[in-house]
């Protein structure tokens, strides 16, 4: 049998969308490539944006700096020392990269300027650490990747 041009353009389309569908339907049945957004509500995180770029300059402008570093007992956060630990609220938030459901929040309740995170809430490697706080009237931000 012999193939004129016309066959064989339409043989060379076939292929050409099997190929194509072959990686379509591998990439969404694969659960290796299976990949999601840093956060689920990411577009109203997007309009407070602002707000949070000038709550690290709040955090910047202050006398001493918001710490952190690894004990045996977890992950101690040392608050600025000039101000009042009673005064203090607002929330932790460590985020997982590599695992979702590792991703915790906690409230900041202080007995003083040290809060203690548990060992045994992280897991060795990657963190983002998201402390948003507010002494008084001020509020501040702390951001920063850390490697627990």
């Amino acid at each position: 049998m012999k193939l004129n041009w016309g066959t064989s353009i339409v043989i060379a389309f076939i292929a050409f969308i099997s190929f194509i569908m072959y990686f379509v339907i591998n990439m969404n049945i694969n659960k290796d490539l299976d990949h999601d957004l840093v956060s689920e509500d990411y577009y109203k995180q997007e309009l407070e944006y602002q707000n949070d770029i000038n709550k690290e300059e709040n955090s910047k402008e202050l006398a001493s700096k918001l710490m952190w570093k690894k004990i045996p007992e977890g992950l101690q956060i040392i608050f600025p020392k000039e101000l009042d630990y009673n005064a203090i609220s607002g929330k932790v938030f460590l985020y997982r990269p590599s695992n979702k459901q590792l991703d915790f929040e906690t409230t900041i309740l202080l007995s003083n300027h040290n809060l203690l995170i548990p060992d045994k809430r992280l897991l060795d490697g990657r963190w983002n650490i998201k402390i948003d706080w507010k002494h008084k009237d001020n509020n501040y931000m702390f951001k920063e990747d850390i490697t627990y």
